[in-house]
């Protein structure tokens, strides 16, 4: 069993042991922590802490919880230089999962009179559900070839979107080094009929208010104010995005010998980023990324229409940013700039004040982070810090406390939708089962989450946003 030394409030240390080339750290309260008994995430820290490669320590973000080979919540970076290697485990099967943010030019108390019509229109314009059609109908192989190596920016020349939903979107809605070569047809033929689809599962489209303003100044870089009215979109690359982690965690699984890794963990099957199957998987994870980015902005611009017919109102994007990557990056270890390549799975990035990577009109106050807090609770928006550990990364939500399956055993599906009626928050689109298996109480409390990310120094929080109406598969 795993034992964790508590540092401070909100930060436990794993020290190293066995195999682990670095400690683990996880940020959580008391409160937080997995049940060792029924959780293994953080066995899954310790582990992480062996892969070739790995710097500072494996982190851990407070909505941890047990994952395909990394934890969901799992922060870890490798160097490349020094044989650094990168594991789809730690990105996930839903590579690019991310959250769009937009913010409309009306207060909740004007939206209230066309609230119903408004969720039967975006219940009508957005497809939802296992494998259920899409708003963009590409028109073939080619064109998701140009999806895959163009992502939002591609979507936006199609006319879903405007120029400035780009500036606005993480890596300016276009992933780097893409090459949709290495995508198997297998994932071609999962991903042909998806671009815009929200999926199902925890996915969601969320019109929310904000309800509390925390920090005025950041909030108005933003574009956010008290009372609004904004969207929050939760999906990622769909079925393509699941077959290119399942493709390359096969791949890499016949190759560590040759490289002379050894896991304590099958589903940590890795390769050097250098090496031939290193770079072919972050390719293909990047079309998977592009992928995700273009559905985000094709879902976006089909709410933009509905709000401007419905509500006669305009959506502004406020941000988009994933969760499930791995990325180069250039962090300071050791005193020292090394390039490292960065996997955070179920894990957010949050550049802080300063950053180069941030667009003009929010380097003075940091990016914009969402975290989505369980259906019918607050979700929150934060920004990054200067100095914050962990590379810059935070939370992505409220973490699971439940199973999909113990969640469902709880509650009736009918039960609570008309719970979430009875609170004011209109319900389209989601089976019994499905609205089961996301009841609130089979997450952890986001409120604490956040106070652990923030206590934790990883963010600071700027607004808290209330449901009102809410879009699932």
């Amino acid at each position: 069993m795993v034992e964790l030394v508590e540092e401070s409030r909100y930060r436990f240390r794993i020290d190293r042991h066995g195999a682990m080339r670095v400690p683990g750290v996880v940020f959580a309260s008391r409160a937080l922590l997995p049940d060792v008994t029924a959780d293994k995430a953080l066995d899954q820290v310790a582990n992480v802490a062996t892969l070739p490669g790995v710097v500072a320590a494996s982190y851990a973000m407070p909505d941890v919880h047990w994952g395909y080979g990394f934890p969901i919540g799992g922060v870890a970076a490798t160097d490349v230089a020094a044989g650094g290697a990168v594991s789809p485990g730690g990105v996930g099967f839903d590579i690019s999962c991310g959250v769009r943010l937009l913010a409309a030019d009306i207060d909740r108390s004007r939206l209230a009179p066309s609230l119903d019509a408004l969720m039967d229109g975006l219940s009508e314009a957005v497809p939802r559900g296992m494998g259920r059609g899409a708003v963009w109908r590409l028109s073939g192989r080619g064109q998701l070839g140009d999806v895959l190596a163009g992502g939002a920016r591609y979507a936006v020349e199609q006319g879903y979107g405007v120029s400035r939903d780009l500036d606005r979107s993480e890596d300016h809605g276009v992933f780097a080094d893409a090459d949709p070569g290495q995508v198997s047809e297998q994932a071609e033929d999962r991903g042909l009929g998806q671009v815009g689809s929200l999926g199902s599962g925890n996915h969601f489209l969320e019109v929310q208010a904000v309800e509390e303003v925390h920090d005025e100044r950041v909030a108005a870089a933003f574009g956010l104010w008290a009372g609004q009215v904004c969207v929050m979109i939760h999906c990622g690359s769909r079925g393509l995005g699941h077959q290119i982690c399942t493709d390359h965690v096969r791949a890499m699984g016949k190759v560590m010998a040759r490289y002379g890794i050894e896991v304590p963990d099958r589903q940590l099957a890795c390769a050097p980023v250098s090496s031939s199957e290193g770079r072919a998987y972050l390719q293909a994870m990047a079309a998977a990324a592009n992928y995700a980015h273009a559905n985000r902005q094709v879902l976006g611009e089909a709410v933009r229409r509905v709000f401007e017919r419905v509500a006669h109102a305009g959506l502004d994007l406020v941000y988009d940013v994933s969760h499930n990557l791995a990325k180069v990056e250039t962090h300071q270890v050791d005193g020292e700039q090394r390039q490292l390549c960065v996997h955070r799975k179920g894990a957010t990035r949050s550049l802080p004040p300063g950053h180069p990577d941030l667009p003009g009109d929010l380097r003075e106050v940091g990016q914009p982070v969402m975290i989505p807090g369980s259906m019918g609770t607050s979700s929150f928006v934060l920004t990054g810090v200067p100095g914050a550990p962990a590379f810059a990364s935070t939370c992505h939500g409220a973490g699971r406390a439940q199973s999909r399956h113990q969640a469902a055993r709880s509650v009736r599906g009918q039960d609570l939708r008309r719970r979430l009626a009875s609170s004011g928050i209109a319900v389209r689109g989601a089976s019994r089962r499905g609205l089961a298996e996301e009841t609130p109480e089979a997450y952890k409390d986001v409120a604490q989450v956040v106070e652990a990310a923030e206590g934790g120094g990883l963010c600071r929080r700027v607004a808290r946003l209330v449901p009102i109406g809410v879009v699932k598969g």
